[in-house]
């Protein structure tokens, strides 16, 4: 039920993220008025962030603790390594001791198995 809800709001302030990006205006505008005449400054800050830069990083920040939240609520639970059953195990075999012998439904290891081609075969 967690996961849903974060899932939900995760899109939602994605989308509410898209939005208020696009809502601004660009940079560009500033500079291009700057050559001609007008009184604003070419790449100098006009105060404190405006009412939509603030709300572009509180979306921002709020895009990225769900996207951290999915993330943790996703891997909670999982096994970091692969588990074979009892049936499919291989003994350990300790210094000293014989090899084990292979798994009866194991396949030959050998060589021979292998099929042989000649020379002429090959050309």
């Amino acid at each position: 039920m967690l996961m849903i809800l974060i899932k939900l709001l995760h899109i939602a302030v994605a989308v509410f993220l898209i939005l208020v990006v696009l809502l601004q205006t660009g940079k560009g505008a500033e500079m291009g008025a700057a050559f001609g005449g007008s009184s604003q400054t070419l790449f100098g800050s006009g105060g404190p962030a405006g009412f939509m830069a603030k709300l572009t990083t509180a979306a921002a920040v709020g895009f990225m603790l769900t996207s951290l939240g999915l993330a943790y609520i996703s891997s909670a639970g999982k096994v970091d390594s692969v588990q074979l059953p009892a049936s499919q195990q291989l003994p350990v075999q300790t210094p000293g001791e014989a090899a084990p012998e292979a798994l009866p439904d194991a396949a030959p290891q050998s060589d021979a198995a292998a099929p042989q081609t000649s020379g002429e075969e090959a050309q």
